[in-house]
């Protein structure tokens, strides 16, 4: 067996044991491991033909890995293996099907680039519009009320989207599991998420952090400044 056949089954193996755990989070390690796979165009081509079987199958039930690997392919020197996720993953690796009124491809974007900032004034504009189309009403902010009228199928891809494009640490269902943790106490997830400072709720936008080095749960901001009682109905929403 030649060499360049053992080092593809030894990057198969690899890949394979990476896919084969359900991450909740994505810890250094396996970022670091998928890093290295992804430094020859070897373990690159590898790499994409799972993630495009993964994505294509049945199932479509992308999990975070899938959205780290996809954001590093896309991020890579490599413009071949970057036109080739294009040309077989076009809309990324969520099936964001046809929703009648909101297209989410904007919002995929956004969360790609890792601009979560636009992309958390980005969630609230849809969120509001959801609302608008059942209610016919406009909407700068929402009410316990309004919760009723956000179909789950798109909580639950706004929800999705926030989590494989953040290593898992963000998104709504990712601050319920939190308050649950918390006894739902909202002081104490409150101060998980970091939205307090000095026991005070911060200032939007400069008091809250944009990036990846922020605590898990911390974005979106939903109604920040508007109670509890609406965030409340919303984790109600969330069932899985």
């Amino acid at each position: 067996m030649t060499k360049q056949k053992n080092r593809s089954i030894h990057i198969d193996k690899q890949i394979n044991t990476i896919f084969s755990k359900d991450y909740q989070i994505i810890l250094k390690e396996i970022e670091d491991s998928i890093d290295n796979i992804l430094i020859n165009k070897e373990g690159q081509e590898i790499i994409l033909e799972k993630i495009v079987k993964r994505a294509s199958s049945s199932k479509n039930n992308p999990q975070i890995i899938d959205g780290l690997i996809y954001q590093k392919i896309m991020e890579t020197r490599n413009s071949y293996i970057k036109e080739q996720v294009i040309k077989k993953l076009p809309n990324g690796i969520i099936n964001l099907k046809k929703f009648s009124y909101i297209n989410y491809t904007e919002l995929h974007n956004l969360l790609l680039n890792k601009n979560f900032k636009e992309a958390d004034k980005l969630t609230q504009t849809y969120l509001c519009k959801l609302v608008e189309l059942k209610t016919n009403s406009k909407k700068n902010w929402l009410y316990f009320t309004d919760i009723q009228f956000i179909p789950k199928q798109d909580l639950f891809t706004l929800d999705l989207l926030w989590k494989i494009y953040s290593k898992g640490k963000f998104g709504f269902s990712i601050q319920k599991k939190i308050w649950i943790k918390s006894n739902k106490k909202w002081d104490k997830l409150w101060e998980k998420i970091c939205w307090l400072k000095k026991g005070v709720m911060k200032r939007y936008p400069q008091e809250f952090s944009w990036t990846l080095d922020a605590p898990e749960g911390h974005l979106p901001l939903f109604n920040q400044l508007r109670g509890t009682q609406t965030l409340s109905y919303l984790f109600d929403s969330i069932e899985w």
